[in-house]
């Protein structure tokens, strides 16, 4: 199902999933010296909350999102799609002072780049132009101040966002095309819907603790870098130049505004570290005996290894990395079936208690259900307190 009869597929919808915007190609982590390092984080992090890209050419002039978010996106309707609120970025008593309620709320929010994941430009109250950036699925706010309102957590995945029903506000879909868009549900997104035409989404994951795990994708498709890159032009639709022969995409976009901001990027996106999960937010005794369980009876750490808790090895690496089939693990195949590879790689378990539902496709609503599948799958033999300390266990990572 293609957007509009004027759109390519390079052009297509939708935001970022899954993250990012890295190199070209598969390059790997770029180097850098010391010297270089702290600006270059700063660098990247504006990058990470405010460069569009150029994805303008997509959300203004084809979408026409601005005019929908002028005419009827209020604060509550945004909150109400997961859209979430820096706090940091608000004047003293703004919420108390402004109508949540009126979409010219929203738009002077954006004036303030307090709207996560949003960038536009508002000339004499009127909002001009709108794009998206890498915060938009990849940050939340910890709502500090009211439920989706706060300070930023970048990296986090923003499980509350239903990127389908911001997409299916565009005056510039039909009816079809915003039924498949309202289908996808809070925290899922599908990148490779306008690709393929199949309508699959799977779940927004976190974009923290990436230094040490060599591949980011579910399907091992290719390293941090790789998949930046596809979100940047294929998903944000910005303006730069993606190839992967594989799947049969080549596109060439000049001038490319993503290439030569992507080093700082990466370098900011694997700063970004695993958060501790929350005090009183698991039985530390129960965890103490669920690790063993996960390193004996439970065999998880024979594809879950620690420290990263993922057989795929980390950045620089000679090896060839670790891909599994579907029948290994139960998982359903159709995703596996869409990418470049037609495996999945074992998911590096990172701050567990912040993301659910799990696996790709969010079949799993808690971590209870994950154990069960495994001890389904692998015909494993574990008692009820045995399932109830590695639920603890998972819960500590």
């Amino acid at each position: 199902m293609s957007l509009s009869p004027r759109m390519s597929p390079r052009s297509c919808l939708v935001l970022s999933l899954l993250l990012f915007a890295g190199s070209a190609g598969f390059a790997l982590r770029p180097r850098v010296s010391a010297a270089a390092a702290k600006p270059a984080l700063a660098d990247g992090q504006a990058i990470f909350r405010y460069d569009t890209f150029g994805d303008e050419q997509l959300w203004t002039d084809q979408l026409r999102m601005h005019e929908v978010i002028q005419s009827a996106v209020s604060p509550a309707v945004a909150l109400g799609v997961g859209l979430n609120v820096d706090s940091d970025a608000l004047p003293p008593g703004f919420l108390a002072s402004h109508d949540l309620n009126d979409p010219a709320t929203t738009v002077e929010l954006i004036r303030l780049d307090a709207v996560i994941g949003i960038k536009g430009r508002v000339d004499d109250g009127t909002l001009t132009s709108v794009g998206v950036t890498c915060a938009l699925c990849h940050s939340r706010a910890d709502d500090s101040v009211a439920p989706g309102i706060g300070r930023r957590l970048d990296g986090w995945a923003n499980s509350r966002l239903n990127t389908g029903a911001i997409i299916a506000l565009s005056p510039a879909l039909d009816a079809a095309q915003k039924a498949v868009y309202n289908s996808w549900g809070p925290g899922r997104h599908d990148p490779r819907f306008n690709i393929d035409g199949i309508n699959a989404p799977v779940v927004i994951p976190p974009a923290f603790g990436l230094k040490d795990v060599g591949l980011e994708t579910y399907t091992g498709d290719g390293p941090v870098s790789y998949w930046n890159n596809y979100v940047a032009v294929t998903q944000m639709g910005g303006h730069g130049s993606f190839s992967d022969p594989r799947l049969g995409i080549e596109i060439v976009q000049t001038p490319d505004l993503v290439a030569p901001k992507l080093p700082a990027l990466v370098q900011y996106e694997l700063s970004l570290k695993t958060p501790p999960p929350a005090r009183g937010s698991f039985d530390a005794q129960a965890a103490q005996r669920g690790q063993g369980v996960f390193r004996g009876q439970g065999r998880c750490a024979q594809c879950h290894t620690p420290p990263t808790y993922t057989d795929v090895l980390g950045h620089g690496s000679t090896s060839a990395p670790v891909l599994h089939a579907p029948s290994e693990t139960g998982m359903d195949p159709l995703y596996a079936s869409r990418s470049a590879t037609g495996l999945y790689r074992t998911t590096p378990l990172r701050a567990l208690a912040t993301h659910a539902p799990y696996f790709h496709d969010g079949s799993a609503p808690d971590l209870r259900a994950v154990v069960d599948h495994y001890v389904k799958v692998l015909r494993l033999t574990l008692s009820e307190r045995q399932k109830a300390d590695l639920v603890e266990f998972l819960k500590s990572l």
